[in-house]
């Protein structure tokens, strides 16, 4: 990743960006358990408190660990993709426990059942980090929306939406790191009589955190926050926060 200064008003992010105390450490946005070593330079960081930092490990790890077994069908070590999961399940005999309990079968197909209510703590935290970190807001209350699915059950239109970069329709507050990643782009409309004109357009596209392992497009919209995700090329996560709220 670029290393941006962010150039926003710094008393946008005063305190720990979840929950307003003071901040005491610095966290990853996205968690590196989510990533494979060695980890890309110039990772996102965002202040936090030492309480707010530690509460979301467990829940980082269920979900990395989660999403692998998923993928596999299985909770065996030996038969999950990535090399720092098969670690965690090996030195988590707990996690590998709950996770394999969870799981069923029907005819060929294997499933699992989720825990819901961390899967969405991650999400959100996640999002609450880039929504700080690129655009310089802090959202401590619940987003509005927060949906997530595997890219792969998403229907071919809804992802072509999703995957899509942000055409930018207004600028949010000067200085961001989203700001500066802005590119303006040429393109060639046809009008009613046939005539072509060339118009130039503001667009936001998608920053690669690791390649195959996770990015993110945070968008300043004119009605709110919209914070796409990609975990691991599988899960595809939308988290908004309304303006009105």
């Amino acid at each position: 990743m670029d290393a941006l200064e962010d150039y926003a008003d710094e008393r946008l992010l005063d305190g720990c960006i979840y929950c307003g105390g003071p901040i005491e450490t610095r966290e990853h946005v996205p968690s590196r358990s989510l990533l494979d070593d060695p980890k890309p330079d110039n990772l996102p960081v965002v202040g936090a408190c030492e309480s707010c930092n530690k509460q979301f490990s467990k829940d980082e790890e269920y979900l990395a660990c989660l999403i692998d077994c998923v993928i596999a069908g299985s909770t065996d070590p030996a038969l999950i993709r990535r090399s720092k999961v098969a670690k965690m399940l090996r030195h988590s005999p707990a996690l590998q426990a709950r996770i394999g309990a969870a799981k069923s079968t029907n005819g060929e197909q294997v499933q699992f059942s989720i825990e819901v209510d961390r899967v969405r703590n991650v999400i959100t935290k996640l999002a609450q980090g880039h929504s700080a970190f690129e655009l310089s807001q802090c959202h401590r209350h619940e987003p509005e929306t927060l949906h997530w699915q595997p890219l792969e059950l998403m229907d071919p239109h809804a992802r072509d939406l999703f995957e899509a970069p942000e055409i930018v329709q207004q600028f949010g507050e000067l200085g961001t790191r989203s700001m500066q990643r802005m590119v303006m782009a040429q393109v060639s409309l046809q009008s009613a009589d046939g005539k072509m004109k060339n118009l130039g357009i503001f667009v936001n596209d998608w920053i690669v955190v690791q390649e195959g392992r996770y990015r993110y497009l945070a968008s300043d919209c004119a009605d709110g926050i919209q914070i796409r995700m990609v975990i691991g090329e599988y899960l595809a996560c939308l988290v908004c926060w309304s303006d009105d709220e």
